[in-house]
């Protein structure tokens, strides 16, 4: 049974094509890619899947119901998705292109543990966003 198909069974979804498809174009991400459910779309129908925006959309709400995908939303309406992971990991945002970027870095969570700490805070989840431009788009 492939991989897809028991996430999509232990998160309590019926495994469907559309699920399928969707689940491994999520999947095949590059580190840090983010889709918006139109960018979902367009990759299925580049790649020949006949298959709804109205179901990208469907099937993408009820991922992140079941916890299999994060949806971040950012300013200006615009959403996009991920795998969910349990790594710790935060956001840029290019205000121009709409181009998401991961990074980590230990000193950042280090020093919000800290802060937390000081005040007298428990962490429980994060989430950080830094909207710029990137220097090749200036």
């Amino acid at each position: 049974m492939a991989l897809e198909n028991q996430e999509l069974r232990k998160a309590g979804l019926k495994v469907t094509l559309p699920r399928v498809k969707i689940y491994q174009l999520l999947e095949r991400a590059g580190e840090g890619e983010h889709f918006s459910a139109e960018d979902i779309y367009k990759l299925l129908m580049e790649s020949g899947e006949d298959v709804g925006l109205a179901t990208v959309y469907r099937v993408l709400t009820q991922f992140e119901s079941a916890g299999l995908v994060s949806r971040h939303h950012f300013e200006g309406g615009h959403s996009v998705f991920e795998l969910a992971r349990e790594d710790e990991h935060d956001h840029m945002v290019c205000v121009k292109t709409g181009r998401v970027c991961e990074f980590t870095d230990p000193r950042l969570s280090e020093l919000l543990d800290e802060i937390a700490e000081k005040n007298g805070f428990v962490i429980a989840d994060r989430t950080l966003y830094l909207y710029g431009q990137f220097k090749d788009k200036l």
